[in-house]
Formats: structure tokens, sequence, C-alpha cells
């Protein structure tokens, strides 16, 4: 019997996650089930409710926490106030019908990982020199009809601490997709998909 997995697409923030995301959903030999998050950040331009992620609030959030519904979650500190984001056991994941693709960080991957298993959370790790991913970044926010400059500069900052050496290690991630070029990261990633 074949052996399913969730594949855990983990970078800082502009490193193409999302764009990688997309386009592995998109092949369809690959066959991978979405697993949509949740946040109670604002939506951003061009993104709708279930695709990207399930926009909700902070009371909902403590109530499927209190059903035992929440796998895995973090908080950050906007300049806004605190944005959670979210995995909840609401249906979506179905080891026995195939594998799933979700998005996150490396406490996320982790809580995945101990919530399903060792051998069935598979990380992604995603990296871009930090000086190519300022610049996707800050071209990025300037498309939004509010860009919000003070919250990319956090995040950015943050994400030193977030995917330092030290806690890459410690998640056990040994593998590496430099995204200097998306077709040949696609690839790459596509060919350690198939071999698992």
């Amino acid at each position: 019997m074949k052996t399913h997995h969730i594949f855990c697409l983990i970078g800082k923030s502009a490193s193409g996650k999302d764009t990688i995301y997309q386009e592995l959903l998109q092949d369809s030999s690959l066959q991978l089930g979405r697993i949509v998050p949740y946040t109670t950040r604002p939506v951003r331009e061009g993104e709708e409710n279930g695709r990207e992620y399930f926009f909700t609030d902070i009371p909902s959030y403590e109530k499927m926490e209190k059903d035992g519904k929440v796998i895995e979650h973090r908080v950050y500190p906007s300049v806004y106030g605190p944005w959670y984001y979210f995995t909840a056991d609401d249906g979506q994941i179905d080891l026995s019908k195939g594998s799933f693709l979700t998005i996150g960080t490396l406490e996320s991957f982790r809580a995945m990982r101990d919530y399903y298993g060792e051998g069935v959370v598979i990380p992604l790790y995603i990296h871009v020199e930090d000086g190519e991913r300022l610049t996707r970044a800050l071209q990025r926010e300037k498309q939004q009809d509010h860009p919000r400059y003070a919250e990319m500069c956090r995040r950015f900052l943050a994400d030193t601490e977030d995917f330092s050496d030290e806690k890459i290690k410690e998640a056990g991630i040994c593998r590496v997709f430099e995204n200097t070029s998306i077709p040949e990261c696609m690839q790459e990633i596509r060919e350690y998909i198939r071999r698992q």
C-alpha cells in the first residue's frame, strides 16, 4: 500500500512559497490535496476566503481550540494587533485518500509532525538570499491598495530569528531548496516529492 504524506512548505517571507504552492497543487502528476489553514489577519488584495486561508476571528479560533480542533497555531504581534494562524482538524486531511500540501513555519511543521508522526510530515524548506527576498517583499507590498510597510519590515526581521540555522537544525531539516529560479526550484521539489 502506498504511503501518503503531508508536505509542509516552509521558508521566510517573500521566498516564493505561495507561487511554489500553487504550482505544486496544479501539477496533476503529483496529486496533492490542499490543506487550507486559518488566519485572523486581514484579507490581502487578490485573496479569497477558503482559497489561501479561511479568514476568521479570535473568538472563533478560541472556540476551535477549546473543542480540541487546533492541530498547530502561531501568533504574530503585528503592528495591528495579534494575528493568529492555525491548522485545524476539520476533516480536510484524510491520509487514506492521498498526500497533502500545506504552507507553514518551522513551529507549525514541528507541531504537524508531532500530531501525525515523524515519517508522515515532510518539510520542503525554500531559501532565498535576504537582499533578493527584501526586494521581492517590497515589490509585493507596493502592489497592495493599502501597503503595510511597517508590518513587512517586522516580518522580515522576525524571520532572521524564526529561521535561524540552529532552529532549522533542531527541526531536523537537512534538505534546502534554493529559489534563485522558480522553474529549477520547482523541478527539484517535484523530483523530491516523487521519491518519497
